[in-house]
């Protein structure tokens, strides 16, 4: 009898070493994989954009801290080799440990603001100007955070993530329709209203949609909303035994200034983040902007105004319970 519980018991030590080892292996070859330049190269950027901020030049995150990530969808359709793509949504995560809550803060792509060194434009052009670090300067200047991480992804990206996860489960609010007229109708939105699971394809119109009232008020909104999912959705069982088959899936089209060992807490931090109730902000809030018709349809912010309400959709006083939510505020 014994030798068959030390037979299990080696059996088992050899499954966990295997196990660990062939997570271990994965999660390595996407950490490197995803810090190559696959999706914007800094050294297409115009002169004056500056030069990438490499993994191991970006001070290394203790765990503890707040860390604030700059996350942006790029659009590449037609885009050349000598260009950069443009921005089709940026939103910044900023992590909190020691709340175990993060909170999202999507930024209005129409925001007027400055870009160092290249003046006054809509905030979605820094990184056709001068890539990810232009990017992560401005939205800094503007938001009065400190930023020094992003992650890029495209469109095909966005996709192969959430078929990798074998969907995302939703609750789409209406019916939704809109013909592009770009690409043959390859990116043409066709959502019915309901509960259902969204593969990548259905889950990248449903972020997409804009042709709404409030058009991009609500596309921000919408985005929010199934990245809080898809967070939600990783952590459960079944999908974190997918995680090597996910990661290889999404390496190539996954571009990030984050180190591995980085990764790896964060990796670790996610596990325990509260998913439930996540900050969900729109910037600038509905009030602290202006729209003008300087160069094209675009809206001022109150720069001022709206740092400080960062500040304190990230400190909220102690006695509140769950989000900050102020009317005309916070669009969740």
């Amino acid at each position: 009898m014994k030798r068959v519980w030390k037979r299990v018991f080696v059996l088992l030590f050899l499954c966990i070493v295997a196990t660990t080892g062939y997570y271990g292996y994965a999660f390595y070859e996407f950490s490197q994989g995803i810090q190559q330049p696959n999706l914007v190269d800094e050294t297409e950027a115009p002169t004056g954009g500056g030069q990438e901020t490499k993994a191991a030049e970006i001070p290394q995150w203790d765990g503890k801290d707040r860390v604030n990530i700059l996350l942006m969808g790029v659009d590449r359709r037609g885009v050349r080799n000598s260009g950069l793509p443009r921005s089709d949504s940026m939103m910044v995560v900023s992590i909190d440990p020691e709340r175990k809550r993060f909170d999202l803060f999507s930024i209005l792509r129409d925001t007027y603001v400055e870009i160092p060194e290249h003046g006054m434009s809509r905030i979605n052009a820094a990184v056709v100007n001068g890539g990810p670090e232009l990017a992560m300067k401005t939205v800094s200047h503007f938001t009065g955070l400190p930023i020094n991480r992003y992650v890029i992804t495209d469109f095909e990206g966005f996709k192969a993530l959430i078929d990798a996860m074998g969907g995302v489960k939703l609750d789409v609010e209406k019916n939704m329709y809109y013909h592009d007229p770009t690409d043959k109708g390859m990116y043409d939105i066709n959502l019915k209203k309901g509960l259902q699971t969204l593969d990548g394809d259905k889950a990248l119109q449903y972020v997409r949609f804009r042709h709404d009232a409030t058009s991009d008020y609500t596309r921000t909104e919408r985005q929010r909303k199934l990245l809080a999912a898809v967070a939600d959705q990783m952590k459960q069982g079944t999908t974190l035994i997918q995680l090597p088959t996910i990661l290889k899936e999404v390496t190539p089209y996954i571009q990030t200034n984050i180190s591995s060992m980085d990764m790896l807490k964060l990796s670790s931090l996610g596990l325990m983040l509260n998913t439930d109730n996540p900050g969900n902000y729109q910037v600038p809030p509905m009030g602290m902007f202006r729209e003008s018709n300087r160069a094209g349809s675009v809206l001022i912010p109150d720069v001022k105004q709206v740092q400080a309400f960062i500040q304190e959709s990230l400190n909220p006083p102690v006695q509140e319970k769950g989000n900050r939510i102020a009317e005309g505020w916070s669009t969740k």
